[in-house]
């Protein structure tokens, strides 16, 4: 990958997704309101909508949690408790057991959406990319999993967390010349999931950050009786 395209990549292009998905959501909300929702089809079909919800958002919150927590924590910090090749085999252990719930989840989800008639009649064209492009990423995902075997020393890791580390200090270039060594399958599940964060105003995904705090302070309804 040459230097200016690595740069803008992983450098200056996570900065424009956070940006768009940052003023769109704005926008959405303010303008909006009634689109800001999950859509669930579970009121069309009940059928393994539960399980299949259940095991892809437990999956998927662990995995944002780890991911979260393993990229952004400093290695001073995290040297005082675990070694950096075994903070890589606990990050592998635990990313393809919630992978896996995650995966089962999502499968059953997606499998509704295109082959369940009045699911589908009921979806729009989003709904069902942003499960694919979800399920690609998962797949990548694996993909790194599998790639890290072959180096447990943690040294990837620990260049994918100075990565996100400058991108959170704000230091673009530094950010790019981090992860330039690694291999093609890490960037493209760092590629996609930055792509994930620009799509994400756009979508049902939208709903990941609701949270009726609002509602706890609500004023009470009003109910007039019926005048005879």
């Amino acid at each position: 990958m040459s230097t200016p395209l690595n740069t803008f990549l992983f450098g200056l292009y996570p900065y424009i997704a956070l940006a768009i998905c940052l003023v769109v959501s704005w926008i959405r909300f303010d303008r909006d309101q009634y689109s800001w929702k999950a859509d669930s089809s579970q009121i069309l079909r009940n059928n393994a909508m539960r399980i299949g919800s259940n095991l892809f958002h437990i999956g998927i919150i662990f995995i944002l949690a780890g991911h979260f927590i393993g990229l952004l924590t400093p290695e001073s910090i995290y040297h005082h408790v675990i070694s950096t090749p075994n903070k890589q085999l606990l990050a592998m252990i635990s990313g393809g057991l919630f992978g896996v719930l995650c995966l089962v989840g999502l499968l059953i989800l997606l499998y509704r959406r295109l082959f369940d008639p009045r699911v589908r009649a009921n979806s729009r064209w989003s709904d069902i990319a942003v499960l694919v492009i979800l399920l690609v990423q998962l797949l990548l995902g694996f993909g790194t999993i599998f790639a890290s075997t072959h180096h447990m020393d943690g040294s990837v890791m620990v260049l994918l967390g100075n990565w996100a580390q400058s991108i959170v200090t704000l230091q673009p270039f530094k950010a790019a010349a981090a992860i330039a060594p690694v291999s093609l399958v890490y960037k493209l599940h760092v590629f996609l999931g930055i792509s994930i964060v620009l799509i994400f105003p756009f979508t049902r995904l939208v709903h990941v950050i609701s949270a009726p705090v609002w509602y706890f302070g609500r004023n009470y309804q009003v109910v007039r009786g019926r005048k005879h």
